[in-house]
């Protein structure tokens, strides 16, 4: 594969939006509405941009107008599409009326339909070749009511009802709409505080899927699940990407335009502190009791606060509206019990407030909704959940009163915007009543409500820098393909900074005794901002397409008969990403086995590195001791690591041997006294006993415990195993004694040296179990596993020091660690079994120096190649310091210097 084909495979990896839409020129989109008003400027260019596009998401300001731009948008591509064609709207119940009048504005026929079968009725009488265009709710689309592939064009209006990644709504929405060729969300406030619902719209409209998505931007949280966090130096490539195929708009200038009749009014947020009765604190969940409640944190103890706290907070409601009895209030509610207090509420000179809730008649709702919208009714509570998206609130209402305050920041910021818009023509007041115990649960809305102004400043100045421009931003990210080269070396060792395919290519025919790697594993991490990096791949078939031009270049650098030693890991796949809902495991190592015999590798083996189930299970929930008893076929089991063993074939292939051997023996004497050299011509007849018996085998420090151990493929670095049935009485009480620490090492070090018996294993565990609950001394933590059995297959290694790498120096530096950092046990033995004093070992993913640190440390040359320029830097810095501390005689060095002088 040549460097311009590998050029254009990096190329190819700029994410952009695919151009799925219609040609639409500026004059195919209207002007001006029936009543003669103008169709704005920045909404004509959101809509020929958005039917170009074909699937697009429309992030705009409340009040710039989203119904206007959807409806034009499926108006312009059912023209274009023509001949029976079918649009749909999906809206939250209450919003139909909002896209009636907007409909009727435009001169289009909107039909709100709830079943199929009124679509049909609809279809039958008219004409065949007519276009319609229908909206729905989302619930009839949920509960199959209306048959979704039917449809040419749609929409979702306020699609943060997307927003519950793995929810019904989600899972159920993103197959349903897959037929549909032109698909489009509007919502006006993606969550700040959870990038990821950016990454589910996607997913939606099909630019890209989400597992992918996520993997590509994001890094997990290797100690918490479902913790992923926008790579920091991702953030960029990120927001360009969104600029692709979403348009983030607070204001029309944001494109260029006016905002003439734009100007927000100014909006006062007055916070209400109720006291309440904190002595009434109860007990914590191990009974303990306390002496004054702590602040409401958690979901559940917020939601208690709240019922304890309801006299107070709607009392302090009906005393607001006292205070102001001309205007108009707009008062918002969690709890079904406060939205009976507040009906109840006799506040003088003021009519009952009414109320809109779930159990209503649709049309009921929305009368009341209608009437307090156009004025006709004073006063209306609702949950933000029911009325908080799509209506438009303002023109009669500039007060808003929120009786309870919660963490959902979405459903806060959506209902302040129903009456905090453009066409507001007052100062907008919000008073939010929160108890003494909910200064927590304050401090963290705060928090988000400034996060979600970061998000859409950041998005509106990459918005007004690149305008509705696709190349800009891809040229940008262009950038960022290619590494300039640097080199540094010392006594023994050489690093390249480099892409380790165009390095690799730099390498000499046969030049390498030994590759000691852990490749990347495959999308799961990206370590750098470049295309160039591995992680930054679609999907595993992405990945070793890009390692289709790595390894061919290793095979050929590599002696032949010589190791290249892979250290690889299975990946976890969560169900609520791959849709199975249960997570399954991806057999990396398998697929990456294949991918180098493919290349011409001769697979020698595995060695299997044990790891601790208990931490992976607190990493990925998917062994979960509760989930087990609910259900013992979701269960896996732990993934260990795998050391592959790939040999390049030797020439002579008559014979097994490499062409350069990594000999151990030195020597061989036989009976008669006769003794010969390994460069001896007759070494090896006489090793095979040709010349008559052996009597001695002189090695270089390899003895025939160590190939016993060697030639198992359970390889243990240094550490612990149950013990026999015989040994249960003498020793379990002494584990129950112990302390966490010397439990776990003494526990799996003498499980060793005993035949291993399952039952016993268990029967330990539960002898110590039984004492904790009795004392509370946790010696079975949920955390780590504790009770680790020794392995005596010497393939399996139990004892490898997980802690025990550049990391460790890393930390005490104050320097960014690496993802996945190899062992040191792990590179010391390959190096040991692969290779011989003077040999060179290399690492194309060399990460922060691991391998060809540990090559010179036992007396082989170093090299390899790094794209991380941090990484790079450090890895050299460690490189120096192993040279210069190799230099640096010891005692008894200088001891035998001095008797040799």
């Amino acid at each position: 594969m040549t460097a311009e084909n590998y050029q254009s495979f990096l190329e190819a990896k700029m994410p952009a939006a695919p151009l799925a839409g219609l040609p639409c020129t500026l004059d195919e989109v209207p002007t001006h509405l029936i009543d003669g008003r103008p169709v704005k400027d920045h909404q004509r260019h959101i809509v020929r941009w958005a039917v170009e596009g074909g699937r697009r998401a429309i992030f705009a300001a409340f009040g710039l107008g989203k119904s206007i731009m959807q409806l034009l948008i499926l108006q312009i591509i059912l023209r274009k599409v023509g001949c029976g064609a079918l649009g749909l709207i999906v809206a939250p119940l209450g919003v139909r009326m909002e896209f009636m009048k907007d409909a009727a504005l435009l001169g289009l026929t909107l039909h709100f339909v709830r079943t199929d079968a009124e679509i049909d009725a609809i279809i039958a009488a008219a004409d065949p070749a007519e276009t319609h265009l229908f909206i729905t709710n989302y619930e009839s689309v949920r509960e199959g009511k209306i048959s979704v592939g039917r449809f040419t064009v749609a929409s979702l209006d306020e699609a943060s009802v997307l927003r519950s990644y793995g929810s019904k709504t989600f899972q159920e929405f993103l197959p349903l709409f897959e037929a549909v060729p032109y698909r489009f969300v509007a919502t006006a406030t993606p969550s700040p505080n959870r990038y990821k619902e950016l990454i589910h719209y996607a997913g939606f409209l099909g630019i890209m899927d989400t597992g992918q998505a996520l993997t590509r931007f994001f890094q997990r949280n290797s100690e918490k699940a479902n913790d992923l966090q926008l790579y920091p130096h991702k953030e960029d490539e990120f927001f360009l990407w969104l600029n692709t195929w979403g348009v983030f708009v607070q204001t029309p200038s944001d494109l260029g335009f006016s905002d003439e009749g734009y100007d927000l009014p100014p909006i006062e947020v007055r916070w209400h502190c109720v006291e309440t009765d904190i002595s009434d604190a109860g007990a914590d969940t191990n009974g303990q009791g306390r002496l004054i409640r702590d602040n409401a944190v958690g979901v559940v103890e917020a939601s208690r606060e709240k019922r304890r706290t309801l006299d107070a907070r709607i009392a302090k409601v009906a005393e607001i509206m006292a205070a102001d009895p001309a205007d108009h209030f707009l008062i918002w509610h969690d709890l079904e019990d406060e939205r009976r207090a507040i009906e109840a509420l006799d506040v003088p000179g003021r009519d009952r407030i009414a109320a809109v809730y779930g159990s209503q008649d649709l049309d009921t709702r929305e009368t009341i909704v209608g009437d307090f919208s156009d004025g006709r009714i004073k006063d209306l509570a609702a949950k933000p959940v029911m009325l908080g998206s799509g209506t438009n609130l303002q023109r009669h209402c500039h007060r808003e009163i929120f009786a309870g305050i919660g963490h959902k920041f979405n459903d806060f910021i959506q209902a302040i915007f129903r009456v905090q818009r453009f066409g507001q023509t007052e100062p907008v007041i919000v008073d939010c009543i929160y108890a003494e115990t909910e200064e927590e649960v304050r401090r963290v809305l705060l928090e988000k409500w400034a996060l979600h102004e970061e998000l859409t400043a950041k998005m509106s100045a990459i918005i007004r820098r690149y305008g509705l421009n696709h190349a800009a931003a891809a040229d940008l990210a262009s950038r960022s393909i290619g590494v300039e080269r640097a080199e540094a070396s010392g006594e023994g060792w050489t690093l390249a900074h480099n892409d380790c395919v165009e390095e690799a290519r730099l390498l000499a025919d046969d030049s390498l005794d030994l590759i000691v790697t852990s490749i990347p594993f495959s999308n799961h991490y990206e370590y750098t901002p470049s295309y160039n990096d591995f992680g930054h791949t679609d999907d595993d078939a992405h990945f070793f397409a890009q390692m289709d031009y790595l390894t061919p270049e290793l095979f050929r650098a590599l002696r032949p008969g010589r190791l290249a030693c892979i250290h690889v890991k299975d990946r976890i796949l969560f169900g609520a990403v791959t849709g199975e809902g249960v997570p399954t495991v991806n057999p990396f190592h398998a697929k990456t086995l294949f991918h180098y015999q493919r290349h011409g590798f001769q697979f020698m083996g595995m060695i299997t590195v044990i790891t601790d189930v208990v931490r992976e299970n607190k990493q990925t929930y998917r062994l979960s001791y509760s989930e087990m008893l609910k259900d013992g076929t979701k269960m896996g089991a732990g993934s260990p690591e795998y050391i592959l063993l790939m040999r390049k074939p030797q020439t002579d292939r008559s014979r097994g041997y490499a062409d350069n051997r990594v000999n151990k023996v030195t020597a061989v004497k036989l009976k008669d006294g006769r003794r010969f050299e390994f460069d001896d011509p007759e070494f090896e007849e006489a090793l095979n006993g040709a010349f008559g018996a052996v009597d001695t085998v002189a090695s270089n420090h390899y003895s025939l415990a160590q190939w016993q151990i060697d030639a198992h493929a359970f390889w243990r670095s240094s550490g612990n195993r149950p013990l026999m049935p015989s040994e249960l009485a003498d020793h379990a009480p002494r584990f129950a004694e112990m302390g966490v620490g010397p439990l776990v090492k003494a526990f799996t070090t003498e499980s060793r040296d005993m035949v291993y018996d399952a039952a016993a294993h268990v029967a330990i565990g539960e002898t110590i179990e039984a004492r904790d609950k009795n004392d509370g001394r946790g010696h079975l933590p949920r955390t780590f596993m504790s009770l680790a059995p020794g392995s005596h297959h010497p393939d399996v290694w139990d004892d490898v020091i997980r802690m025990k790498t550049l990391n460790q120096l890393q930390v005490a530096a104050n320097r960014e660690k690496h993802v996945c950092p190899l062992q040191f046990d792990i590179v010391d033995r390959l190096i040991d079994r692969f290779s011989m004093k003077g040999d060179l070992v290399y690492d194309p993913f060399c990460g922060l120096g691991t391998v060809p640190m540990r090559a010179i440390l036992k007396g082989r040359r170093g090299a390899g190649s790094e794209l991380n320029p941090d990484y790079f830097r450090d890895s050299c810095s460690y490189l120096s310091a192993t040279e210069r501390e190799i230099g640096v005689p010891s005692l008894f060095d200088l001891l035998d210097m001095e008797q040799a002088a």
